[in-house]
């Protein structure tokens, strides 16, 4: 069915208009009219809901809006009130045919054609008449015209950019760079367009590019949505503007698992720049704003944390240089110190030991029951999450960093009052994690209270311990040789006088649990993997080990103990999920691999596995992989990308025949070891007690108490 839109300047006679309802009908198509008149003057040819009245919507608009189109030409007068009805714009969309039936509606029709381009615009009943039969008569030279004139006009695109950024990218912007627009390849060439034309406002252009970029975005045009933003940030005088724009694109970017390392270091860049710039104005708090925002986009987690590969990780120094080289981030690390240094262990009573986290207790289990019951300690748990007064001043980056800078005083004073009671009772506080509750508790001077702070892989990949003044913590603690070096990379300050003294203790694991008889002698064909629910994992590593072995010897199987990837963490798991799953059910289905999932007993679970894998990118230590070694379970490690690159690494940490470079390696280490009961035995037993005597708790836990007791250890 053809649609029809007649419009009228002003009323027509009933007569000629009757005449032209009934033609157009006859020929097919389905008729409605808008037109400056009162309803009546139609009534009895058209029904109701075929009628608009421009009459009543310019009514509607208000007085001010009556006497203003009053003194426009008559032909403007209908375009302004056409212009303001929803009936109307919707009605001409549809349209196959646009028919002006005065000279007062030519403008109108014109107008409208330019929004509708696939609608054939004309004057007159007979012309109507005329392009409905061409309609007919060649239709397939109509649907092809049709389908490359689905967007308006570049006319009209930026007609409707100056006027709608002008308003307040109102709804008529709205509509024409909607996502159904952007889908288009030539709507999305038009509003690319628009927004770099010449001489368009700073203001309005940022308003522009962030309201096209969201269209392309919701279009799937998502490469096309940070382009826009990237190429608008060049043509944008105003550094603030820019600026923000490019963190936007940068974040755009990144939010769609993708990394663009240049755009991101231009990003950088220029919140750096700008930061500095505020500090030298003593805008502290805008500098802050500037550093966080280069901060997110340096220490995104799907740079870091859900692939399987860093930036970071390949070249610390290289990677932060240009942080090094800010102005207002080398404020942010100057040394404030402490007034005087931490005390000794006292004699006489027990050292009062404070042990805080943030949200994060996971390591801290064996440590707080070994000095509840320590004669030579009186121990207090503090979780700042969990503390009222405490959590508000824990949260967020910004007035940690704005103080760092000079500014945020008030903060300050909320600091002292909050940790000051905790200080003063402590003779040493045992931070583990350095995140928020290790940035707060150097916010202030501790007086001669002992600070330790313990940092775990994830935090040498994120922000807080460069927030983190380290001439305020006495001992900062590392569980491996490979993440001391990384860290002491990444974290130069460390070198200097007066700061933290780094130290190597591992987590303390109470491996006894772990000491049970396997299930049978074939378990040495059962591999293991616990805990997958981090990309840094790699599963899909293993599933190619296993694979090789299956081509050898279909015995071979795979057991996976702990919940899967959280897919609504970032595109970048999806990505990497979206490939895992297929493998896992292809093997599931051909009975080489079982999902145990979260388990309650791991030793109970680790009973029917022969070999233990580490097969990730990144770890600082991997309590699971040890945890099976002790269980009898054959280990091998993947040597992890993360630290290839420094002198440390699995093969420092571990026995260097745990360690493999390739799943070829792997694959030989385990056919070697498993064939044979015996081989199998006699690979396990050694590698069993020597985790025992290295990691267990009863061996760690002495080292703590020369860590935190000294000469009373």
């Amino acid at each position: 069915m053809t649609h029809v839109l007649l419009i009228a300047g002003t009323a027509p006679t009933l007569s000629m208009l009757k005449a032209a309802v009934e033609q157009f009908r006859a020929a097919g198509a389905t008729v409605h009219l808008a037109g400056l008149f009162d309803r009546e003057a139609v009534d009895g040819v058209l029904d109701a809901a075929d009628v608009c009245s421009l009459s009543e919507v310019t009514a509607e608009q208000g007085n001010a809006f009556v006497k203003r189109i009053a003194k426009l030409p008559p032909s403007r007068r209908t375009w302004a009130s056409a212009e303001r009805s929803r009936w109307v714009r919707g009605h001409a969309r549809k349209a196959q045919v646009l028919v002006a039936l005065d000279a007062n509606a030519v403008y109108t029709v014109w107008r409208l054609a330019e929004r509708n381009r696939r609608a054939d615009a004309v004057f007159g009943v007979a012309p109507g008449l005329r392009a409905l039969q061409a309609r007919g008569d060649h239709k397939m030279h109509y649907a092809l015209r049709d389908a490359v004139r689905t967007v308006p006009s570049p006319t009209v695109t930026l007609r409707t950019t100056k006027r709608s950024v002008r308003h307040g990218a109102g709804a008529v912007l709205r509509r024409a760079s909607s996502p159904a627009v952007m889908r288009t390849s030539i709507g999305a060439k038009a509003w690319r367009t628009a927004v770099v034309a010449p001489k368009v406002p700073d203001g309005m252009r940022a308003k522009l590019a962030r309201r096209v970029s969201l269209s392309m975005a919701k279009g799937g045009r998502r490469t096309g949505a940070t382009i826009v933003l990237d190429q608008a940030a060049d043509r944008i005088a105003n550094r603030k503007l820019s600026a923000a724009l490019l963190a936007d694109a940068a974040r755009g970017d990144l939010a769609r698992g993708h990394d663009n390392p240049g755009l991101r270091a231009k990003a950088i860049a220029a919140a750096l720049s700008l930061a500095d710039q505020r500090y030298k104005k003593q805008d502290f708090s805008a500098a802050a704003d500037q550093l966080s925002t280069a901060f997110s986009l340096a220490f995104s987690r799907g740079l870091h944390f859900d692939g399987t590969s860093s930036p970071m990780a390949k070249d610390p120094e290289g990677y932060l240089a240009v942080f090094r080289k800010s102005v207002a981030f080398k404020a942010l690390s100057a040394p404030r110190g402490r007034a005087v240094p931490a005390a000794p262990a006292p004699a006489g009573r027990p050292l009062r030991l404070l042990v805080t986290t943030y949200a994060n207790p996971s390591f801290l289990r064996a440590i707080r029951e070994r000095y509840e019951n320590h004669p030579e300690v009186e121990i207090r748990y503090l979780d700042v999450n969990e503390d009222d007064t405490i959590r508000p001043l824990a949260k967020g980056l910004k007035r940690i960093t704005e103080h760092a800078l000079g500014g945020q005083p008030a903060f300050h004073d909320k600091v002292e009052e909050a940790l000051r009671p905790h200080l003063d009772w402590a003779d040493t506080v045992f931070v583990d994690w350095c995140t928020n509750a290790a940035g707060l508790f150097t916010v202030v001077d501790p007086g001669t209270t002992r600070v330790i702070v313990r940092l775990h892989s994830y935090e040498v990949f994120a922000w807080w311990p460069h927030v983190v003044d380290f001439t305020r913590v006495d001992d900062l603690i590392l569980v491996s040789d490979h993440l001391r070096e990384l860290t002491e990379k990444v974290l130069p300050q460390l070198a200097g006088s007066g700061t933290a003294t780094t130290r190597v203790i591992a987590n303390a694991m109470d491996l006894a649990p772990f000491q049970q008889e396997k299930a049978d002698a074939d378990v040495r064909f059962v591999l293991g993997l616990v805990g997958v629910s981090a990309v840094a994992k790699d599963p899909r590593w293993t599933l190619q080990v296993l694979r090789l072995l299956r081509e050898k010897d279909e015995r071979y199987r795979l057991v996976i103990i702990g919940e899967g990837l959280n897919r609504k963490a970032s595109a970048a798991v999806r990505a990497y999920d979206d490939l895992l799953q297929p493998e896992l059910e292809e093997l599931e289905a051909a009975g080489a691999v079982h999902r145990v999932g979260q388990t309650d007993d791991v030793p109970a679970a680790l009973t029917g596995v022969g070999v233990i894998l580490s097969s990730s990118v990144r770890e600082s230590f991997h309590c699971g992989l040890v945890e099976g070694v002790v269980s009898g379970a054959l280990p091998v490690v993947r040597d992890w990308p993360f630290f290839a690159s420094l002198e440390s690494g699995p093969r420092t940490l571990f026995p260097a025949d745990w360690v493999v470079s390739t799943p070829e390696e792997a694959a030989q280490r385990i056919l070697a070891l498993t064939q044979t009961e015996e081989n199998w035995r006699a690979a396990t037993e050694p590698a069993a007690k020597h985790a025992l005597a290295t990691w267990d708790w009863s061996v760690v836990g002495l080292e703590f108490d020369r860590l935190l007791l000294g000469d009373k250890a």
